[in-house]
């Protein structure tokens, strides 16, 4: 398992957070989306290693945008 973390900017609410672990969570390999508005921290836990490109596509796709923490 790998767990990868972003930061996301432009949540404001629970709906936000819901747009995001839709989009996120489609992704082949992804096993499990948390994230927050309050923080606007975006982990993503997948099984192998996550494909940055698609996980930033997917959180622009939901409205926002995101760069890697970790």
């Amino acid at each position: 398992m790998s767990t990868t973390t972003y930061t996301v900017t432009g949540m404001s609410c629970g709906h936000c957070e819901a747009s995001v672990r839709e989009e996120v969570g489609g992704l082949a390999g992804v096993q499990g989306v948390e994230v927050s508005a309050k923080t606007g921290a975006l982990t993503v836990t997948s099984e192998g290693d996550v494909d940055d490109a698609q996980v930033l596509a997917a959180v622009a796709e939901a409205g926002y945008s995101a760069v890697r923490v970790a």
